[in-house]
């Protein structure tokens, strides 16, 4: 383990498609570039975290570990996950067995003993917030990727986490459903920027935000014109957030 002041945090950004992570700095630069693996399926609680030290044991030695991952994760212990729990991935069948095995699993203590360092799990829209938000005011940060993720800030503390991507939106679907990759996918991106748009004028009088940041893989296909519609309060932010902001996450403060 490095000593002095320095910490080097190992980041890793779990999605429904793919795991990805980098080491970083104090100051939140990658010490080395990211190294990425399919998401493997089915994935019961052991081969997650067979799968985060293997990608670990690739990249540079660390002080600390911070791990992002998709659903509702509270004091890094998993009261839901959306994608994991499926036979073969994102829009897959149910496996109950892996639905039980999931639930209620210490995903913060089960990584810090096969890491042997410090470990902090997080919803992975929280870690991506955590690396763009400005610190002041009512700050959302919505990922677009697999599904929809989503954080909320106010003057730099997190919220209590909302699974926000499975609530009903519009023909019986979820945000999930509504605005994730399949049906990026199956519109193309013109009118799949315009079903973002919509999203966001949705949620303008539920939050009331001062911000709002879109990050996550598919924010960069939004069209400049929808984009332009949705105001200056909308921001579009890199992907690599959800990386670089392992190392700010250890210092949110949280409601």
């Amino acid at each position: 383990m490095h000593t002095g002041r320095v910490a080097f945090t190992l980041t890793i950004d779990c999605g429904g498609g793919g795991i990805k992570g980098s080491v970083l700095d104090e100051a939140g630069t990658m010490r080395a570039h990211p190294i990425r693996v399919p998401t493997p399926y089915p994935l019961p609680p052991e081969l997650f975290v067979k799968t985060l030290v293997s990608l670990g044991e690739q990249l540079p030695n660390a002080d600390r570990v911070t791990v992002g991952m998709p659903g509702m994760i509270r004091h890094g212990v998993v009261v839901a996950t959306p994608h994991y729990v499926t036979r073969s991935g994102p829009r897959t069948r149910v496996d109950p067995e892996l639905f039980e095995a999931w639930r209620g699993f210490d995903a913060r203590t089960a990584l810090a003993d096969a890491f042997g360092l410090p470990t902090l799990v997080l919803n992975d829209a929280e870690v991506h917030g955590a690396g763009v938000v400005a610190g002041t005011g009512c700050e959302l940060v919505l990922t677009l990727g697999t599904g929809l993720g989503c954080a909320l800030f106010d003057g730099g503390e997190l919220a209590p986490h909302l699974e926000m991507s499975q609530a009903p939106v519009r023909w019986g679907m979820s945000y999930d459903t509504y605005i994730g990759e399949h049906e990026r996918r199956r519109l193309g991106d013109a009118l799949w920027s315009r079903r973002v748009r919509n999203v966001i004028e949705g949620l303008r009088p539920v939050f009331l935000w001062d911000r709002v940041y879109l990050g996550g893989g598919n924010s960069r296909l939004i069209t400049a014109t929808q984009l332009a519609r949705m105001g200056d309060d909308v921001v579009v932010v890199p992907n690599t957030a959800g990386i670089v902001g392992g190392v700010r996450a250890w210092t949110l403060g949280q409601r």
